[in-house]
């Protein structure tokens, strides 16, 4: 009979530190799974990389993500925009001339009259003084003009600046180019 009540006590035990690890594991979950607070506004490269991929998918193939060559804007209700200089050299030339950067974005954007539906795109800015947006399967969604600025005292290979002409856009920089765009009215 002692045998019997220490072996239901081990069952007992082992069951109870079981239930509290789970417990504590399911607290760990529970946080690590819990949304970061997103910051509103215009993120720093360091504010943008917590919130994108190491690798994006884009035309069959995944390209590493240049985190330190990233930007985002933090709207209202906690969404996101985040853009990010991607490692092109797998893909082929013609591809790799277009597919500059990827662009992740949780609400509409506006681009000279061009509405971008949430999701995941790439782009580049080409000759021409033209921005190219294109879906994950390389197909080309619209075409915009970009411009040049000449005063940017230091140009970074990709950053996201107020636009100071239009309160509520900004400016998609690679380099001195740029193209100006906002989030998409009434959406």
């Amino acid at each position: 009979m002692m045998k019997v009540v220490r072996g239901l006590r081990l069952i007992v035990l082992a069951g109870s530190l079981a239930a509290g690890l789970g417990v504590v594991r399911g607290q760990a979950v529970a946080a690590a799974t819990h949304e970061t607070a997103v910051p509103s506004g215009i993120l720093t490269r360091e504010q943008a990389a917590g919130f994108l991929p190491d690798k994006v998918f884009y035309r069959g193939q995944s390209a590493t993500v240049q985190l330190r060559n990233s930007s985002g804007i933090g709207f209202a209700e906690g969404k996101l925009m985040l853009a990010a200089v991607v490692d092109t050299s797998g893909y082929s030339t013609a591809i790799a001339q277009k597919y500059q950067a990827y662009l992740i974005t949780e609400v509409p954007l506006e681009f000279n009259g061009h509405v971008l539906m949430p999701g995941c795109y790439g782009f580049g800015f080409v000759a021409g003084d033209k921005m190219l947006v294109m879906d994950v399967g390389a197909n080309l969604l619209f075409e915009t003009p970009t411009a040049k600025d000449s005063e940017l005292k230091r140009p970074n290979p990709l950053q996201i600046r107020a636009d100071p002409a239009n309160s509520g856009h900004y400016r998609l920089y690679l380099g001195r180019t740029y193209v100006v765009f906002s989030q998409a009215a009434g959406k």
